[in-house]
């Protein structure tokens, strides 16, 4: 959930309504009175199957790709995501606005139709998401310049990975360009000085595996790679771990 005095977002909807307000409740708020519009990165169901009853919870539209919106509905023929009243088509590196806040999605590789990530631009601050790619291409490392609240995918630990209960198809998905962050690679762009420029307020690891990862393992790489920084190239931001079932926030901005 990305707010604004003016505007508020929901980006993916993997959780069921009764979920979402458990949530809610944790962080010790209420159900939002309104919501703008809910958007989806791609169709995996961990980000995309509840998108119906969100935009019908807040009426509100869904924003996502042309492909991503054929794919859903390929997958969910006599679904409820047929029957949402408003769906806005997005292309990558195509930039529009939501209320006061600007946004951009851009690609990213991974085994979906059309996934993205999103770049959120709002009263001089930037906000990144970006989870579920295979690799950092150059593009998404130049969407992640001059962040101020990054949400960064850490999926997995190559070893527990390899050693896991995946079957080796799986684990060859995981691997692949199409597919997940490991903890390897994350660390080796945040010690990159020419790549990551450590401006994050906020740098939260997301999207961690529950059986090929864990929220230690995943901290303490980081900290190792953010460590290697030093003087005017240090990180002073706050590094955070999200979980997959307690929620995290909120953050002020």
């Amino acid at each position: 959930m990305l707010e604004t005095g003016h505007t508020t977002l929901l980006i993916d909807a993997g959780l069921g309504r009764k979920e979402m307000m458990r949530r809610f409740e944790a962080l010790g708020r209420q159900r939002p009175e309104r919501v703008d519009a809910v958007l989806i990165t791609h169709e995996h169901s961990d980000h995309s199957s509840a998108m119906a009853q969100m935009a019908r919870e807040w009426k509100c539209p869904a924003y996502l790709t042309e492909l991503t919106h054929r794919e859903i509905l390929r997958l969910c023929e006599d679904g409820p995501v047929r029957k949402i009243e408003r769906i806005e088509y997005v292309r990558p590196g195509i930039r529009f606005e939501i209320g006061d806040i600007e946004i951009t999605p851009f690609t990213i590789p991974h085994d979906a139709a059309d996934p993205v990530g999103y770049c959120f631009r709002s009263n001089g601050i930037k906000v990144v998401i970006v989870t579920d790619l295979g690799y950092m291409p150059e593009l998404v490392k130049q969407y992640l310049r001059e962040t101020d609240f990054l949400i960064l995918e850490s999926n997995h630990d190559l070893d527990m990975l390899k050693v896991g209960p995946y079957p080796w198809y799986i684990k060859q998905r995981v691997m692949s360009r199409t597919g997940h962050l490991s903890n390897a690679v994350v660390s080796d762009f945040l010690a990159d000085t020419e790549l990551f420029d450590a401006r994050p307020q906020h740098l939260v690891l997301a999207h961690l595996s529950e059986q090929n990862n864990s929220p230690d393992i995943a901290r303490i790489c980081a900290e190792e790679a953010l460590g290697r920084r030093t003087g005017e190239f240090a990180f002073r931001g706050t590094l955070h771990v999200a979980s997959q079932r307690v929620p995290l926030g909120p953050f002020d901005l």
